[in-house]
């Protein structure tokens, strides 16, 4: 008898460890750019005030941070975090998410990156808990859907199963 196994959603709590793991490895993303970016500019990538000095350094963090994430989406359907937690981000069926669920699932994940620029308003604090709160509300819709789904798997089609 020929029975298909269904992998089981991820609890909530695998899924958070699994982004502290990340959360290094973005952590070392950083400094790794920003190494090769002052090597690159002769030290001279930021000013007196610590603000870069070119127009390329943030966008090229942000794009080789995505990178980061979408390679490691579309390669094995893990990131370095989810590896040890034994999850693994799927299309809803099971399959592995295609690029423009890889990119969906990037952008909405990052959208409350978009309340930093609360700060001039409310200050660097105030920006920053704006940003927690929101991330909050993105994984509590996963409370409530019947699969855990995060607000950012359910735009782009994708879950997170345990392996």
């Amino acid at each position: 008898m020929n029975t298909v196994i269904q992998a089981l959603p991820c609890p909530l709590w695998r899924r958070l460890l699994a982004l502290v793991y990340d959360l290094l490895a973005v952590v070392a993303i950083i400094m790794v750019v920003g190494l090769l970016c002052q090597l690159a500019t002769g030290g001279q990538l930021f000013d007196a005030h610590g603000k870069p000095q070119t127009v390329w350094f943030q966008p090229l963090e942000y794009l080789v941070i995505s990178a980061y994430f979408i390679a490691s989406w579309l390669r094995g359907g893990q990131t370095l975090g989810m590896r040890p937690w034994r999850i693994r981000i799927t299309r809803d069926d099971g399959g592995k998410p295609s690029l423009r669920q890889a990119l969906i699932r990037l952008i909405a994940a990052a959208l409350p990156l978009v309340l930093l620029e609360l700060y001039p308003w409310i200050g660097l604090r105030g920006a920053l808990w704006a940003v927690l709160l929101a991330w909050g509300l993105w994984f509590a819709f996963g409370l409530m859907d019947r699969r855990r789904r995060a607000l950012h798997d359910v735009a782009a089609g994708t879950e997170i199963r345990l392996i």
